[in-house]
């Protein structure tokens, strides 16, 4: 039976190999951080009113603040409703200014929103706001549920075809997930991309434990072939 040490040389040093795949699993990695985080900015709500300019055909003068303040409703908070506004009226205005709107309803012509931080998400692409408000949510339960899968289907085996596929499912989707064109696509790139974020956190702590393995390996049997003398 073969002793200890020949076991450790069996297993081989701590050489190029390992150090090629340590680099190769680092540079992913680097970036899982960016694509997860980066969720949060596109499922973002940014601030937005009611498409309101129909009173501009009343008062073409009128300033941004005049028209949010005579069209939009206010919250018993004191701020503008962001889903609701005032039903258009065929009065002048004047008698609007005089008399004022009471009626709201629903917004009619859309949003406005407010880019100062975001140009668009796919909140504001898809209009995921008001009664649909809660799909937001569900994007994120579908990306956490495709890590879920996504663990359970790459992470029992470990190795590396196991890891370099969930990349590909992690880049591809991700970069689908950006562009696209309505919600359902970009639900089901959530998806692919938590699957590809879950797999390969799973197989890259496997093959991370390996290269440490060998790392000790190599150390252990440096030591058996060098023992200290006292």
């Amino acid at each position: 039976m073969a002793d200890f040490g020949e076991m450790l040389r069996d297993a081989g040093d701590f050489g190029l190999f390992q150090k090629i795949l340590l680099i190769a699993i680092w540079f992913p990695l680097s970036f899982l951080s960016f694509i997860f985080a980066s969720v949060y900015f596109a499922d973002s709500d940014p601030e937005r009113q009611c498409n309101t300019d129909w009173i501009l055909g009343a008062g073409p003068n009128l300033t941004e603040e005049e028209q949010l303040n005579l069209t939009v409703p206010r919250e018993p908070d004191g701020s503008l409703s962001r889903c609701l506004m005032y039903a258009p009226v065929n009065w002048t205005l004047d008698s609007i200014r005089q008399y004022g709107l009471n009626h709201t309803t629903a917004c009619r012509d859309g949003w406005v929103y407010d880019q100062t931080l975001y140009q668009a998400t796919i909140v504001t692409d898809v209009s995921l706001i008001c009664d649909k408000a809660n799909m937001v949510e569900v994007a994120q339960t579908v990306l956490g549920a495709g890590m879920l899968i996504g663990s359970l289907l790459f992470g029992p085996f470990g190795e590396s075809r196991t890891t370099q596929i969930p990349v590909l499912f992690l880049f591809i989707f991700t970069l689908t997930g950006g562009l696209s064109p309505n919600f359902y696509l970009y639900l089901a790139s959530q998806f692919a991309a938590g699957m590809g974020y879950g797999g390969f956190g799973m197989n890259a702590i496997v093959l991370s434990e390996y290269t440490k393995t060998q790392h000790v390996s190599s150390s252990s049997l440096s030591s058996l072939q060098n023992p200290v003398q006292i």
